[in-house]
């Protein structure tokens, strides 16, 4: 059973911290060979939304309030480990990211860079693509907002 913690960075111990990074680096950096920044300064800004399961981190976001990256509410940096995937773990985290983004910015439009396979998954969250597909480090990515 997946347990769901949602923090902000200052509220990290260190041991969550290297938790968290050791995931998004074998997600982003080894599995999709993409050679972006990954610590980019957003990290300070956000709500950390993760999941963890037998000790270890299973799924994974970042939230940010209007403002913070985009005008509208963002998240990103959205994944699931190898051994979570297939079980309906990516749709409880946007589900909960979603509730997180409503119980502390409102109602509010939520704008995302999505990588391009997975406009079909966030278009049955709500959210309709506004941009032409462009390259993301390698990746083919589209802006999508929900409002």
């Amino acid at each position: 059973m997946i347990q769901w913690f949602t923090k902000y960075f200052e509220e990290l111990t260190n041991s969550e911290l290297y938790a968290i990074m050791q995931i998004r680096f074998n997600v982003f950096i080894i599995e999709q060979n993409c050679m972006a920044e990954d610590l980019d300064d957003y990290d300070q800004k956000a709500l950390h939304l993760y999941g963890i399961e037998n000790d270890k981190v299973v799924a994974y976001t970042r939230i940010f309030g209007p403002g913070k990256k985009y005008e509208q509410a963002a998240f990103g940096r959205v994944l699931t480990a190898k051994e979570a995937r297939g079980k309906g773990v990516g749709k409880e985290l946007m589900k909960r990211t979603l509730d997180v983004i409503a119980a502390h910015y409102g109602k509010v439009p939520v704008k995302i860079s999505a990588q391009s396979y997975l406009l079909k998954f966030y278009s049955e969250l709500g959210f309709e693509q506004v941009s032409e597909e462009y390259d993301d480090h390698g990746l083919p990515h589209i802006d999508m907002i929900r409002h």
